[in-house]
């Protein structure tokens, strides 16, 4: 009975990450994604509900469009595994509680954030207030970190990226500032820098990657943003075993 209660808990959070598979194609494009069936970009035709069966369906299909043929995206199915292994893993870390319910929302928002940015080089700022509103949400309820601790992660990051931009203009973009300050309402100023410290580690390799490849110059951008989104969902879930772990290496 336990193992079919994890499986419909992941076919729930397969299926609320396929509704941001929808989001992630039509909010940058202007498109509205609580109105209007979900089709075929490449054909118009539209989709039936055996066409959006999560993750299964586009191994049935083989990855294509069942009328044209065209090939689906394996980003698709990717990101609906993805949600359902978060819900899993927001039960295991928070329990059955309503933290687990804001954590998963969080990392939902982050993922559409992560993938937009990568595709436009932009962040939405209605993702930011989205990240704003769960963050004051959990502030409702019995959660363990204080109003202190969030007004500190508000500034903590996005006040230095700021500032680091302001002197080298184009080092950071205003939407990572923003989703920073949000973001740190949620997290605390203690994961806040942990999630920044991945992030500019990821982001530095990733970069000088990028350079030893020769497909980016050295003055050339790359988003910044999945970096963030990837550091913040690390420190969610091990952020505080990190800073023992870091910490205790100097006797703290």
């Amino acid at each position: 009975m336990e193992g079919v209660l994890y499986l419909l808990l992941f076919l729930a959070g397969a299926g609320i990450f396929s509704f941001l598979n929808v989001v992630i194609y039509r909010l940058p494009r202007g498109i509205s994604f609580l109105q209007g069936r979900s089709h075929c970009p490449s054909c118009g035709a539209m989709l039936h509900w055996y066409d959006m069966v999560p993750v299964l369906n586009w191994f049935y299909l083989r990855g294509k469009c069942r009328n044209c043929g065209a090939k689906i995206s394996f980003r698709y199915p990717a990101v609906e595994f993805l949600g359902g292994a978060l819900a899993l893993l927001c039960l295991h870390h928070f329990g059955a509680d309503y933290q687990a319910i804001l954590a998963f929302a969080f990392l939902g928002v982050l993922t559409a954030v992560a993938f937009i940015d990568a595709d436009t080089m932009e962040i939405p700022n209605g993702l930011v207030i989205a990240v704003a509103v769960i963050a004051l949400l959990d502030c409702i309820g019995d959660s363990p970190v204080s109003i202190r601790e969030r007004l500190i992660g508000l500034v903590c990051a996005s006040v230095p990226m700021l500032l680091l931009t302001l002197a080298i203009p184009g080092a950071f973009g205003g939407g990572d500032i923003k989703l920073m300050g949000a973001a740190g309402l949620y997290l605390g100023w203690k994961l806040c820098l942990i999630a920044t410290f991945l992030a500019v580690v990821a982001g530095g390799l990733y970069g000088i990657g990028l350079l030893a490849m020769r497909r980016k110059g050295k003055k050339e951008h790359f988003a910044f943003g999945p970096f963030l989104c990837a550091g913040m969902a690390a420190a969610i879930f091990w952020g505080e075993p990190l800073l023992h772990w870091y910490l205790g290496l100097y006797g703290f």
